[in-house]
């Protein structure tokens, strides 16, 4: 019995479902249950039939509960093709993570599968030491218009009688007569039947089952007949599904052919592939190989082998490496109306930039406003006129990096820095009206009386920057009137007037006193006041009357002004005195008077000139705190307001490192306090401000120094009680989930009383650690206690516990745990460090107390150092003496416990005694000795013997790790004396000295005669033989090459090639080589001339032997030029 489990894959763009029954056998227990194992929670289905040109996701979830670090997912197809280097258009890739649950999602999602995704599939996720896989299989079907599953349905007729088959619901609706309840049967499959009929018989079924639609039920035979695919018999291997490589390596196909002869094709995408450097076509054999040097993406491709009329094929996918992103996005504050270039650089040429608005992909279409840019490794973004819809994200994405920069788009507001001023000029003087704005693209017309003023000779109209000036040469009547500057695309008009002075003579008496007439419009704002822009002119017409004509003198303070020439200067005119000042400046500042005398009398005035001029830069731009995305800037302002009052600031910002600066406020901020906010988290800023005026805007300010937004941590995790005695309580947690840029500074732990609202520091100092112990705590109470988290931003949400803490001791048994290697005789060697940890347990802290031998351990020999958990000896350098059992007792009140440790110091052992020579015989001696008195205090584990010749006295040793007390030294020398030495050897090594032979060992010579073996010469004659036969080669033309063979015989033999059978003579393109019976022919360079038949002949006085090959020359092509 089978259970049904029903699996649901998302396929398809929409939300579409499909459900895919799979057949599962019944699990043990209970019926139809299933388990995961592993760290899945979620597994992807294990087969799947996906229709080609739909979508289909894969989901799988891994439970993060009990990992200590951020899981790794791979998605793989295949044995070991890792599919994260084809993200892009066709496959997408998604990971979320739910902080409640702790599960991580991940997901991978095919657009508009192809044929070419059907195969197997597996996901594995590791996380540290842990590690779990499963595998999944997709299986690809053509797209169907026409569905099977109810045959009956689809191909019988609405007009069928009651009795035509038993689908026609209309008739039975309209039947009044009750039937008699029959006895269902089974179902039959028509479709079965008919699949394995013969077509004599289709007619037949049709009518049994009721199926009247003859034509549409053939047409759906045919189509739905599945060939049966045929066993290919040309090939005994064939390509592997899919083959992997990176850009730029080489990769080789190979396949196995049945026939060793067969020729065969290689074709890409369905082309043939012509060999060239790039594609090499190799036969070996059975075996068939395509080697494809040097690959790039248009190597991306399926590629088949193509015996007669059967073929394997394969795919290859060429793995780009990670581009990442060198240079990232800017921020934009715009207009509307502006262009907008967000601009990214990548660390190849070439690579594939995806962009975003928000989670919306771009891309090139025709009536798009986006426009896409490359320059080598610069990526663009264009939005040629931004709106207040772009307002948004925008992210770039390559296979290796992201950066994203946002967009800010406010609305056209056009500001007046400076207004046109009225003016009064006379006959042939200059007329200039000057008005500023505060966009400096902004283009308009001028106008007088609604008639719009268009240039000539005598009237310009300039624009420079956010200055536009209307410029009227030799005045005239007729120039008198209202003129307006209307700036273009805005509802906005500035108008001022312009008044004509005509000079009327009238005849006055020749004794008339001076007088000055001044006239108080234009310029002035109030009597004897004028105001001055700086940097404009000031050009001051004084008409003055008196008889005889009156004298001028101009003073500035107690410094008379008499040039006429210059920046100030005083021009005279009859009737007319004028005061000039070009390009005024702050010092032009002050009164001025002007004093008139004739033989009549005396006439003075005082005016005072004010000079006004942009602000001063605000000052000490300061950044007092920071957010997560905000940051509080404040700043002082302006020395100097300009003489006008001020209207307020403007601010802009730039990451550090960038050269872009961005608005924040398009509108005037009146205060020095200004909160910037929309920034990112550990990212660098510098912060700069204008000061406005009536004038217009000053320089910018120093930037201030950077700063960076940061947030406080997350509450720290995972808090509990490690332990509690009378008077401390030991606490343990673990780091927040989120630090942020601003990292984390250390720890602050409180605690009070339950019930109490008045939290106790516990530390002085942050603590680093992820514990700590708060000591001096009221018996019996019970307290609360919480840990904050703190850096540069500040402190954390506090994490609690769960409930109160009663401060009381816990009384627990001492016990040791010793540890294993300790259980057994500890044997260390002289000179060695000893350090012996023990662990304990127990409540109160325990008292650790060592013993040698029954009695306290000697502190001068041996440290000892007891701790809350362990205690340990310590034993620098040791020594024979510190050998003895040592004991542990652990006493808490009359509660106690102990473990033994026995300790041996070994060292190495003295030499043996009494080494002897017992008896000589032949080439042999034998040799006997007695143990060492000091066996360093382990046991001998063997000897070293070794000897010398009386003449030589060259040491040999004849035996190694010897462990009887004797031995025969054999293979002596006749002739020879020799004497012997004897190391003894233990675990620490052999004696620092051997041992003597008391008396030595002489081989005496004995009489020996020789008798030699007769000599018999051996013949090594033989005729020549081919041991290695010439091959047939097949070359390229104008590519050197060689054929070698190999000869054996003797004499040696005469080595002659001949070439179809005609003998090759001193011809410099050949070149032979005969290398002790390697023969080869080296031919340079060969045409297509050069091939045929080429055959070696050895001869010799014994006989003659030759081997033939044939070469083939075949052109070189270019597989480019077809």
């Amino acid at each position: 019995m089978l259970n049904i489990v029903t699996i649901t894959v998302n396929i398809g763009t929409k939300a579409n479902f499909h459900s895919f029954p799979i057949e599962l056998p019944p699990a043990d227990g209970e019926p139809g249950s299933t388990e995961l194992s592993g760290l899945f929670v979620e597994k992807p289905p294990e087969n799947v039939v996906a229709i080609a040109g739909s979508d289909i996701t894969f989901t799988a979830r891994v439970d993060s509960t009990t990992l200590t670090r951020k899981p790794t997912m791979k998605w793989l197809k295949g044995k070991w093709m890792d599919l994260g280097s084809k993200a892009g258009k066709h496959m997408q890739f998604k990971e979320t993570y739910d902080r409640n649950t702790k599960i991580y999602t991940y997901e991978m999602k095919i657009i508009k599968v192809v044929p070419g995704d059907a195969g197997g599939f597996r996901c594995e996720v590791t996380a540290k030491d842990k590690c779990d896989s499963c595998t999944f299989e997709i299986t690809v079907e053509a797209a169907q218009q026409e569905q099977a599953a109810d045959i009956l349905s689809a191909f019988k007729r609405a007009d069928a009688g009651e009795d035509d088959g038993s689908l026609d619901f209309s008739a039975l609706l309209k039947a009044t007569k009750k039937k008699k309840a029959v006895k269902q049967e089974p179902e039959i499959d028509v479709w079965e039947l008919l699949k394995n009929a013969h077509p004599s018989e289709y007619e037949k079924i049709a009518f049994e089952y009721g199926i009247t639609d003859l034509r549409g039920m053939l047409k759906r035979l045919k189509k739905m007949k599945v060939v049966e695919p045929k066993h290919s018999e040309a090939f005994l291997k064939k390509l592997e599904s899919c083959y992997s490589v990176e850009k730029g390596k080489k990769i080789v196909l190979r396949c196995e052919v049945f026939d060793p002869d067969v020729q065969v094709k290689w074709l890409k995408n369905g082309q043939e592939i012509k060999p060239s450097a790039k594609y090499v076509m190799e036969a070996n054999g059975n075996v068939r190989t395509l080697t494809i040097n040097r690959t790039s993406l248009a190597d991306d491709a399926a590629y088949e082998c193509v015996v007669g009329e059967d073929k394997c094929f394969t795919e290859v996918f060429v793995k780009e490496p990670p581009v990442t992103i060198t240079k990232l996005m800017d921020d934009y504050h715009v207009v509307v109306g502006e262009r907008v270039e967000f601009e990214v650089e990548v660390s190849e040429e070439g690579a594939h930039v995806m962009w975003f608005f928000e989670d919306i992909e771009l891309h090139k279409d025709k009536d798009s406003k986006y426009r896409f840019k490359k320059d080598g490794k610069k990526h663009t973004l264009i939005i040629q006129e931004a709106t207040l819809d772009d307002i948004g994200m925008y992210h770039a994405w390559t296979n290796g990096g992201h950066t994203k920069g946002e967009l800010e788009v406010e609305e056209k507001e056009l500001e007046v820095l400076q207004d046109i001023a009225d003016l009064t000029v006379r006959a042939t003087d200059q007329a200039v009206f000057k008005c500023e704005v505060s966009d400096d693209k902004v283009t308009g017309k001028w106008f007088k009386g609604g008639v719009e003023v268009l240039p000539s000779e005598r009237i310009k109209m300039t624009h420079i920057g956010r200055i536009h000036k209307l410029t009227i040469d030799n005045v005239k009547p007729e120039d008198a009137g209202d003129y307006t500057f209307v700036p273009e695309g805005y509802a906005l008009s500035l108008s001022a007037k312009l008044n004509f002075i005509e000079i009327k003579i009238d005849y006055v008496p020749r004794q008339d006193p001076p007088k000055i007439h001044l006239d108080t419009t234009g310029n002035m704002v109030s009597q004897n006041t004028i105001i001055v822009v700086a940097g404009n002119k000031l050009r001051l017409d004084v008409e003055i009357s008196g008889e005889p004509a009156p004298t001028v003198v101009w003073s500035k303070g107690d410094k008379q002004i008499t040039e006429t020439e210059g920046r100030v200067r005083v021009e005279a005119r009859k009737d007319l005195s004028c005061f000039v000042i070009e390009g005024a400046e702050r010092e032009d500042e002050g009164n001025y008077t002007i004093c008139v005398t004739n033989p009549a009398g005396e006439d003075k005035a005082v005016l005072f000139v004010k000079i006004v001029d942009v602000p001063d830069p605000p000052e000490n731009i300061t950044c007092t705190s920071v957010g997560e995305d905000c940051a509080s800037i404040v700043w002082d302002p302006p020395k100097f307001d300009g003489g006008a009052p001020l209207k307020g600031y403007l601010m802009e910002r730039k990451k550090k490192g960038s050269s872009r600066w961005t608005k924040l406020n398009f509108d005037v901020y009146d205060s020095t306090t200004y909160e910037a906010k929309r920034m990112i988290e550990g990212v660098m800023y510098e912060m700069r401000v204008f000061a406005i005026n009536s004038i217009g805007m000053s320089p910018p300010s120093l930037s201030s120094k950077p700063f960076m937004p940061l947030a406080p941590t997350s509450e720290p995790t995972r808090l509990s009680v490690h332990d509690v005695t009378d008077s401390t309580c030991t606490l343990k947690w673990l780091a927040p989930e989120k630090i942020g840029a601003a990292g984390l500074d250390g720890y602050v732990i409180e605690y009070c009383k339950e019930g109490d609202t008045e939290w106790v520091v516990a530390n002085q100092e942050l603590c680093e650690r992820q514990g700590f112990v708060v000591r001096g705590l009221p018996v019996g109470e019970k307290i609360d206690f919480r840990v904050v988290a703190v850096n540069l931003a500040g402190r954390s949400p506090p994490a609690l516990l769960g409930q109160s803490v009663t401060i009381r001791e816990i009384t627990e048994h001492p016990k040791i745990r010793l540890p294993r290697d300790l259980r057994t005789k500890y044997i260390r060697k002289v000179g060695e460090k000893i350090n012996l940890v023990i662990p304990f347990q127990g409540k109160p802290r325990p008292i650790a107390t060592w013993f040698k031998d029954g009695k306290p351990v000697d502190e001068t020999m041996v440290n000892v150092r007891n701790s809350n958990v362990d205690s340990i000896l310590f034993i620098r350098s040791a020594e024979r003496e510190h050998s003895g059992k040592y004991e542990l007792v652990l006493k808490i009140e009359n509660m106690e416990d102990r473990a033994s440790i026995e300790i041996r110091i070994i060292d190495l052992p003295g030499p043996p005694m009494n080494v002897k020579v017992t008896e000589v015989w032949g080439f042999n001696a034998a040799l006997e000795w007695d143990p060492p008195k000091d066996n360093g205090n382990c046991e001998i584990t063997g000897y070293t013997i070794q000897k010398a010749d009386m003449k030589t006295k060259e040491w040999f040793t004849v035996y190694d790790h010897n462990r009887r007390p004797n031995c025969t030294a054999s293979d002596l020398i006749m002739g020879n004396e020799y004497m012997f030495r004897v190391y003894s050897e233990n675990l620490c090594g052999l004696s620092e000295e051997p041992r003597m032979s008391k008396n030595t060992a002489a081989i005496n010579k004995i009489g020996l005669d020789l008798k030699k073996n007769p000599y018999k010469e051996m013949d090594v004659s033989c005729m020549p033989k081919f041991t290695q036969p010439l091959v047939d080669r097949s070359v390229v033309a104008g590519y050197s090459t060689a054929i070698s063979c190999a000869v054996k015989g003797y004499p040696r033999p005469k080595i002659v090639w001949m070439k179809n059978r005609r003998i090759l003579g001193e011809d410099p393109k050949y070149l032979m080589q005969n290398n002790q019976g390697v023969l080869t022919l080296n031919i340079r360079k060969p045409s297509t001339f050069d091939g045929g038949n080429y055959c070696c002949m050895a001869v010799n006085d014994l006989g003659t032997d030759e081997v033939e090959c044939k070469l083939d020359v075949r052109v070189a092509t270019d597989p480019d030029k077809k």
